[in-house]
């Protein structure tokens, strides 16, 4: 990034003419970045205490932006912003995801290859191509957004230092024995070709067949010929290695220590009794085949049994298959289940809807096989980690219970090696004789084994001196969760012997802010990991925002038709209303995309720079500050404290929602739909003046995590040092305004206001000019202090305030009926009902809350009583929300 500030004379900012966002916002998102305005200079010296960190998540690199990422990138840069105003220094970081599978997958379908046609370092040497081209096309986009991102501040998850940062995390848990490789059952993807851990799996709906299939018992003593199996996957038959039945099942218990032969295949094998077996599931009689399922792999370990691998790497069936061999898993299914029925096994097949646990990646229903693969050890801290999560700051609360309950069902050790092209290498190496790991040296580290020489000439276990290099890469998330560590600088020091950090005042870091969809990826290997290497929690607050649903509430995506691009929506509003609308759905709940909101925040950026041009003809730049302010003048910067204590609470607690929309009410409502139209009469007055100069400037300073570039553009063109650099002087350094301990009677100012909007109504409800001349009004309620303010603005000559209330009559105007609920409880006396309210002859009856009519009496829920008030007096009478106002 360039650090020299560039010319801009002939984009001098000015309030002359309307507000022109292409040019505004683009404008003032290059000058930032030109301009470092959001620079964060790390110093390890610096008080931990003034720094406000953000743990960012680093996009996936495999398509373009969505919705997503703008919505989720907007609730980041309004709590950047806001802090930087608010406390001082932020980081802000940005970073790419681009060792996963997704860049892989992406790769291919842009080049339109497959990566086995090519050897791994010439595929992966493709993929940083590809992936460079989408990373850079993906900055200028988020530039385009105008986030207050340091783009100093960047890093890739494949990148030589992050790889270092990964292979140390590895090392270092290895070390501390919180990783092992074991040869056992791990859940596999057929698609993408590797193994996977258990959060990247989900549960799918899907159609499905049982099938009921006799299998024979062996021997002459058999208690009967034979018995039925009820199951989804006959094409797992020839891994079957055993039959299991419950213990308490009386009906099958003369099947125990049997022993049954597999229908088609003819092996045999032994009928053992186990209590995991489900009774109300099928028959009550399950085979346990190597593998296919969790309870598989369990009845797999407990018993002993042995291992039939029936199903390659790639879900196609092997040798042991026998006529079925080179089928795929689905073929296999239909022409098993034909062969069943021809010999004369099937008994019965039904149609059913289950849940499939497939790859989240890709949709493909995963297998189970035995491999050899690494491992972190996290079911023994289980414990440990949902303490962490409790000591964090949930915004919002309820998705503390969605970390709980991942915790809680965790069933597998952390699997973290991935049989894939590209990615981070394991730095290991094996002993080719008794497979003993050789790990990297630290000073060594990034290493890649397929091409760098292991730290050792011989084994250190038996002397061997040839050696096998991992071949298999860093599961993403095994990366991706270090995110903290590799934003603060970590790394290992030799000369002390410890882990340190370039900017240990970022860790832990104040914020991670990401989507509840991946609470159980990134939030939670993120503890593990840090929490692991440091002892601490990585964060102290989290911020979980939800997803983006279409206009009818139905989630987004390419097969529906409903996606919306951000592309387009930035082509037809300014990214200041695209803003706005981002602000309007609390924290952590989904909410649909409707135009109305980004209408409504272009709406507020005409208002906002045409108040701004008023202000400006009505008062000096820089007024004093007189001895006396008036109680109109008071009265609205006392509210305006009011306002700026709300919103600084709000902000602390994430809540963009309810910030924006105070903010807009006390603006568009209070600020200039009341006040500036007083403000117009009262032009030469000090008081006014110095009242509309603050008031306009905290509103800027208030506005400006929401609307960075109209407010960038109103203060430069207002407010701003001609000798400053922007660094210094743009709004968004400025401190956030505090209030400034205005004593007003709030409720009497706010009296007072509904009184001028009521008679201003007045004038025009009877087209009079608003200077018009009012003979006499009297006022029934608290406007105490405000009787001139009143008076003068609304040219009132004669103006009484009432010490009690007029005389007004309340009688009912109208008895609705809800007659959908009427008609099915009384019948054909609702007619009689309807007439007695028309006659008059019905008693309301307040305290009961019941209407008694036709001799029936109609609970509240039934009815709604309309009332309507009138003045007998002289004069006309107005009503406001405080006040009654008579007009003579």
């Amino acid at each position: 990034m360039s650090t020299d500030t560039p010319e801009h004379a002939d984009d001098e900012p000015s309030l002359e003419g309307g507000y022109d966002p292409d040019a505004v916002e683009s404008r003032w998102q290059q000058r930032w970045i030109d301009e470092d305005v959001y620079a964060y200079e790390g110093d390890e010296k610096r008080d931990p205490n003034t720094v406000y960190s953000i743990d960012t998540p680093p996009p996936t690199v495999s398509g373009s932006l969505h919705m997503g990422h703008l919505y989720g990138s907007t609730l980041q840069d309004f709590a950047a912003r806001f802090q930087r105003m608010h406390d001082g220094d932020v980081l802000f970081p940005f970073g790419y995801d681009d060792n996963g599978i997704a860049s892989e997958r992406l790769t291919e379908s842009e080049l339109d290859i497959r990566h086995q046609d090519y050897e791994r370092r010439e595929f992966q040497e493709l993929c940083r191509e590809v992936c460079q081209e989408y990373e850079d096309d993906f900055t200028r986009k988020m530039q385009n957004l105008g986030t207050s991102i340091d783009w100093n501040n960047t890093y890739k998850t494949i990148e030589p230092r992050v790889q270092r940062i990964s292979q140390l995390s590895f090392l270092d848990l290895h070390e501390k024995g919180r990783e092992y490789r074991k040869k056992a059952p791990a859940i596999w993807c057929p698609d993408c070709e590797t193994a996977i851990s258990q959060v990247e799996m989900e549960d799918d709906e899907r159609g499905s067949h049982f099938n009921d299939i006799a299998f024979e018992l062996v021997g002459e003593d058999a208690p009967r010929e034979e018995f039925v199996i009820s199951t989804t996957r006959p094409e797992l038959i020839p891994a079957c290695v055993s039959v299991f039945v419950h213990p308490d099942d009386e009906e099958n218990q003369d099947l125990v220590g049997e022993t049954a032969r597999i229908p088609i295949f003819g092996h045999e094998v032994s009928i053992i009794e186990d209590e995991r077996v489900d009774m109300e599931k099928g028959s009550g009689v399950v085979m346990c085949c190597t593998f296919g399922d969790q309870n598989d792999i369990e009845w797999y370990q407990a018993h002993d049994l042995p291992l039939r691998v029936a199903i390659d790497e790639s879900a196609t069936m092997t040798d042991l298959a026998g006529p079925y061999e080179g089928m795929s898993t689905e073929e296999a299914r239909e022409a098993i289940v034909e062969d069943l029925d021809d010999e004369g096994y099937l008994r019965d097949r039904r149609e059913i809807t289950h849940a499939v646990q497939v790859h989240e990646r890709c949709d493909t229903a995963v297998e189970y096989r035995v491999s050899k693969q690494w491992y972190v050890e996290i079911l023994d801290h289980k414990e440990e980690y949902l303490e962490a999560g409790r000591e964090m700051d949930w915004y919002p609360e309820k998705m503390f219970a969605r970390y709980e309950h991942w915790i809680e069902g965790l069933e597998w050790d952390w699997l973290i090696s991935r049989q894939r092209d590209s990615g981070i290498p394991f730095p290991v190496w094996y002993c080719g004789d008794c497979d003993h790991p050789i790990m990297a040296d630290r000073e060594d580290l990034p290493v890649d084994p397929l091409s760098d020489e292991p730290p050792v000439s011989a084994c250190p276990e038996c002397g061997h001196d040839e050696f096998e290099a991992e071949e298999d890469v860093f599961d993403t998330w095994a990366t991706s969760s270090l995110t903290p560590l590799i934003n603060a600088g970590w790394d290992w020091d030799a000369e002390s012997e410890a882990f340190t950090m370039d900017n240990p005042e970022l860790y832990p870091f104040d914020l991670r802010p990401q989507g509840h969809d991946i609470i159980s990826f990134w939030l939670f290997h993120t503890i593990v990991k840090c929490y692991e290497h440091t002892g601490e929690v990585p964060f102290d607050a989290t911020m979980i925002n939800g997803h983006v649903l279409d206009e009818n509430r139905e989630k987004m995506s390419k097969s529906r038709g409903n996606v919306v691009a951000p592309d387009e929506v930035l082509a037809d509003y300014p990214v200041d209303a695209v803003r706005f609308w981002a602000a309007s759905a609390a924290v952590g709940d989904d909410f649909p995309y409707q135009e109305k909101d980004l209408r409504a925040g272009e709406k507020l950026l005409r208002k906002l720079w045409n108040a701004s041009k008023l202000v400006d003809t009505l008062a000096p730049a820089d007024p004093d500050e007189p001895a006396d302010l008036e109680a109109i003048d008071r009265w609205l910067l006392a509210e305006l404290d009011d306002a700026v204590a709300d919103l600084t609470a709000h902000l602390e607690d994430y809540e963009f929602a309810k910030a924006r929309d105070r903010l807009r009410t006390f603006f568009w409502n209070t600020f200039c739909d009341d006040y500036l139209e007083i403000a117009k009469t009262r032009e030469d007055n000090p008081s006014t003046q110095y009242a509309l100069r603050t008031a306009h400037r905290t509103f800027l300073e208030l506005w400006a995590p929401f609307l960075p570039h109209a407010t960038e553009e109103i203060w430069q063109a207002v407010y701003s040092d001609d000798s400053e650099t922007l660094e210094n002087d743009s709004i968004h350094v400025h401190d956030w305004p505090s209030p400034q301990g205005y004593d007003a009677d709030l409720e009497a100012g706010e009296t007072a206001m509904e009184v001028i909007s009521a008679l201003r109504r007045y004038k025009s409800e009877n087209q009079l000019p608003l200077n018009a001349d009012l003979e006499s009004v009297a006022v029934y309620g608290p406007i105490e202090g405000f009787e001139d303010a009143i008076q003068h603005v609304m040219h009132v000559r004669e103006l009484d305030v009432l010490a009690e209330p007029p005389e007004i009559t309340t009688e009912v105007a109208e008895i609705d009926l809800d007659y959908s609920t009427l008609g099915p409880k009384f019948g054909s006396k609702v007619g009689e009902i309807d007439a007695g309210i028309e006659s008059g002859e019905y008693e309301i009856d307040d305290d009961a809350g019941v209407l008694r009519v036709a001799g029936e009496e109609l609970e509240e829920e039934l009815f709604e009583v309309e009332l309507e008030r009138t003045y007998s007096g002289e004069g006309e009478m107005v009503e406001t929300e405080s006040a009654v106002v008579i007009l003579e």
